[in-house]
């Protein structure tokens, strides 16, 4: 069976002998190719030949063309930060000071659609029957806090009216950007919106529910056509949004390693849709050994109901990624009798700290800790951190604020020592004040204010 129509099968919720595999290889294409992430993301030829480094090397069954949630901002007016190891960034947020909502859908012909379209196009041509292809896009709220920056936030408490009107033009732009990714051959198209997992069930029914319905009713209706699906992929602790996303009838639900597999997938199961993840990106993929991803992979498959799964990272690859580490998953996944005598007697090595926490009972001001998978590369912990950096511009050198990033060794294990268990979070004076949940500046300064009493 093609690995394409194998994907399929899962998406079809048919029983499966193999999982599928989908790794998640965005500018760690770049990495394999040897180009840098700012170069494979503006030079068509670098990404064509980095992706078909990919498809040699991995062996998908499927595997996206771009992940880059800056795109449809870039196209809008914002300004976007570039960087050499990862997606880049959106720098200024065009309607922070305005809520004069823009009418603009994106064309063919913006920013760097002309590029992604064409590699799409050539990739549709060149694997396209043997390996189905995603168009990634930026889901409505996260490009909604692109647009409006952190305001965002309090506008959901006092502006609902706003919020509502925005989130009908965001909806607007995905449904244009799926049209345009569905035009070139794209077989799964999935709305990538890192931010729903930082709002409660409540304000996801109330503003996301009725957009993201909308949204896959329109890919559905493109399937009569061909055979397309959708995904919803989010990322963080959206434990407690996988049932409200459910409500949307997406194709495919994909998390990270934030949401346990088997709770969300009791859940995925009970709405029949394909649950897809969920190998963490930095304790295993980027840091563990060919075993460690072994072992993770074949964990899940003993685990889980093979019905309606899709074996894939938590999110996008890490940059220097190890390849012998992700070609140990695709052998694990594809291989997995194999695999599996080979790692029966491993067990992972436990990460240690060796440094010394804060004596939190006697800071001289107040110290906001703001723990993060990366916040150059996760949205949600972009926002995260930008809550916290506003909380700073408020109170100047009264109170200190940092960031611990889950890209490096001993930051995991501070996080492991402290009991951190999602993120992105919070925490002041070592205390967890926002779990999975940005804040609005009200809410921060609050807090802060009253650790200065």
């Amino acid at each position: 069976m093609k690995g394409k129509e194998l994907l399929f099968s899962a998406l079809r919720h048919e029983p499966l002998t193999t999982l599928p595999w989908v790794p998640f290889a965005g500018v760690h294409a770049g990495f394999l190719a040897g180009f840098k992430a700012d170069e494979v993301y503006t030079d068509a030829d670098k990404l064509y030949t980095a992706l078909l480094r990919v498809h040699d090397l991995y062996k998908p069954d499927g595997m996206p063309v771009i992940f880059d949630l800056q795109v449809e901002a870039e196209i809008l007016g914002c300004e976007l930060q570039w960087s050499d190891e990862a997606p880049p960034a959106v720098k200024t947020h065009c309607l922070a000071e305005t809520e004069q909502i823009p009418t603009k859908l994106p064309e063919a012909t913006d920013g760097r659609l002309p590029l992604i379209l064409s590699v799409m196009e050539s990739l549709t041509k060149a694997i396209g029957e043997r390996t189905a292809l995603y168009g990634l896009l930026c889901g409505p709220f996260t490009l909604a806090a692109h647009l409006r920056g952190t305001n965002l936030f309090m506008d959901m408490v006092l502006d609902e009216d706003y919020v509502h009107r925005l989130l009908d033009y965001t909806t607007a732009v995905a449904v244009r950007m799926a049209d345009l990714y569905l035009s070139v051959g794209m077989d799964v198209i999935a709305a990538v919106d890192p931010l729903v997992s930082q709002i409660s069930p409540e304000h996801f029914r109330s503003f996301l529910k009725e957009p993201y319905s909308r949204l896959f009713t329109h890919i559905r209706q493109a399937g009569v056509k061909r055979e397309v699906y959708s995904s919803f992929f989010v990322c963080g602790n959206a434990t407690n949004q996988i049932e409200p996303m459910c409500e949307t009838a997406p194709d495919c639900i994909s998390i990270d390693e934030n949401v346990d597999m088997a709770t969300a997938k009791a859940v995925t199961d009970r709405y029949n849709i394909t649950l897809q993840g969920n190998i963490p990106l930095t304790t295993v993929m980027l840091f563990g050994s060919q075993q460690d991803n072994m072992k993770y992979v074949v964990d899940l498959h003993d685990a889980l109901d093979h019905r309606n799964l899709v074996i894939a990272p938590g999110c996008d690859l890490p940059y220097t990624t190890p390849l012998e580490n992700v070609v140990a998953v695709e052998q694990a996944v594809h291989q997995t009798a194999v695999v599996r005598e080979m790692i029966k007697n491993y067990n992972s090595p436990e990460l240690e700290f060796h440094g010394e926490l804060p004596d939190y009972e006697h800071l001289e001001k107040p110290l906001v800790e703001v723990f993060t998978l990366d916040s150059d590369t996760c949205a949600a912990c972009t926002y995260m951190k930008a809550a916290a950096l506003d909380g700073k511009a408020h109170f100047g050198d009264a109170i200190e604020v940092v960031e611990y990033k889950y890209t490096v060794p001993e930051n995991i294990a501070r996080m492991r020592k402290m009991g951190v268990e999602k993120l992105p979070s919070i925490y002041i004076n070592g205390k967890l004040k926002f779990s999975s949940i940005i804040p609005s500046k009200k809410a921060l300064i609050e807090e802060v204010e009253a650790c200065l009493r």
